[in-house]
C-alpha cells in the first residue's frame, strides 16, 4: 500500500513538472517547477582565422565575476601600425535565444569586419529568464566598459590597445540588440565614456515594445516600470541624451516591428538630440532577413549601406 502510494505521489509530480506557467512562442516556455525550454537550438561555433578574408577572431573575458565574454574580429591590417574603427555589435534573439558565438552571428560580424575593414567586439551577454532583465543591458555596459578601459593604449587585450581608434566607435544590434544598443548609447551620453568617442549607432529592426512581445519583456524584468518604461520605450528626454553623433535604422515592410521602429525614429528627429538620423525599408522582406539569407540582394544592400555608414568621414 505504501508503494502504491508513492507511485501515485511520484505521477502526481511527474504531472505537476509537466505542466507549464508560462509559454512565449518562439522563445522559450517555463514549467511549474522552474525548467526552462527554448524552442530554437543556438549551435557555438569556435573562433578562427578565416583564410579567404583574413580576418582573425579569438574569444576574451569580459568579467569573471558574471562569466560574460565576447568575440574579437580583427580583419587583415593594411599595416602593423594603422588604427581601424571599433564596432561593438549587440546580438538579437528576444533577450532569451542567440549567442556571440552561434554560427549565423559569427558570420555575419566577420562578414562586416571584413567589408568595413573595422574592428568588432560581439557580446555574449546573459539570457533571461534565467538571468532576468537588465542583466543584458548591464553585460552589454560591461562590455563597453572593457573595450574603453583600453583607449590609453594599456589595457588586456593587443589588438585593441595596438589597432583600435577610439575616437571612431560605433554600436550596432538587430531587433533585442538594436534596443540594447539604444540603451548603450543613452548610458554613453548620461554618464560619459572618458578617451572614447562613440560616433554612430545602427539599429538593425529594433524592438521598441507597442507589440506582443511587451509580455515577454515585462516577464523577463520583474523590476520594470510597465509598458512606458524608458527601456522599452525610449522618451524624448532619454532620446535627446544620446551620446553619438549618427543613428542609421533599417526596417523591414514585412516586420512586426517596424511600425514602433518608424515612431522611434519620428521620435528622435523630433527631439533636442543633435545628431542625425536615417532610416532605410527593405520592402518585401520580414524580420531579420539579413540573417536569415545572407546572399540574398537586400541583405547585400543593407550590408552596404551599414559599411558606408562606419567608413564616414
Amino acid at each position: 500500500m505504501e508503494h502504491l502510494h508513492s507511485l501515485h505521489e511520484k505521477a502526481k509530480l511527474e504531472k505537476s513538472n509537466g505542466q507549464l506557467s508560462h509559454l512565449f512562442f518562439p522563445f522559450f516556455k517555463i514549467y511549474q517547477d522552474g525548467r526552462v525550454e527554448r524552442f530554437m537550438h543556438t549551435d557555438h561555433v569556435p573562433p578562427s582565422d578565416d583564410p579567404l578574408t583574413g580576418v582573425r577572431s579569438k574569444d576574451v573575458i569580459i568579467s569573471p565575476e558574471t562569466g560574460v565574454s565576447a568575440r574579437l574580429f580583427i580583419p587583415k591590417l593594411p599595416n602593423p601600425n594603422c588604427k581601424l574603427p571599433l564596432l561593438i555589435y549587440i546580438h538579437g534573439g528576444g533577450f532569451s535565444i542567440q549567442s556571440a558565438f552561434s554560427t549565423s552571428y559569427n558570420h555575419y560580424v566577420k562578414s562586416l569586419v571584413a567589408e568595413a575593414n573595422v574592428i568588432a567586439l560581439s557580446v555574449d551577454y546573459r539570457l533571461a529568464p534565467e538571468h532576468p532583465i537588465p542583466a543584458c543591458y548591464d553585460d552589454s555596459w560591461a562590455a563597453v566598459q572593457w573595450a574603453a578601459s583600453h583607449a590609453n593604449g594599456d589595457g588586456p587585450d593587443t589588438w585593441l590597445n595596438n589597432h583600435a581608434d577610439f575616437s571612431r566607435v560605433f554600436f550596432a544590434g538587430d531587433s533585442a540588440g538594436g534596443n540594447i544598443s539604444n540603451t548603450l548609447a543613452f548610458r554613453v551620453g548620461s554618464s560619459g565614456l572618458p578617451g572614447v568617442k562613440v560616433v554612430g549607432v545602427v539599429l538593425v529592426h529594433p524592438y521598441f515594445g507597442g507589440t506582443g512581445d511587451d509580455q515577454m519583456w515585462l516577464y523577463m524584468c520583474p523590476n520594470h516600470g510597465g509598458l512606458e518604461d524608458p527601456r522599452l520605450k525610449p522618451g524624448a528626454e532619454d532620446l535627446a541624451r544620446l551620446g553619438c553623433e549618427r543613428v542609421l535604422m533599417f526596417v523591414a515592410e514585412k516586420d512586426h516591428l517596424r511600425p514602433v521602429a518608424w515612431d522611434y525614429y519620428e521620435k528622435l528627429k523630433k527631439s533636442e538630440w543633435k545628431g542625425t538620423v536615417e532610416i532605410v525599408e527593405n520592402h518585401g522582406e520580414e524580420h531579420v532577413f539579413h540573417l536569415m539569407n545572407p546572399k540574398c540582394e537586400n541583405a547585400a544592400v543593407l550590408m552596404k549601406k551599414i559599411v558606408s555608414f562606419l567608413n564616414q568621414e
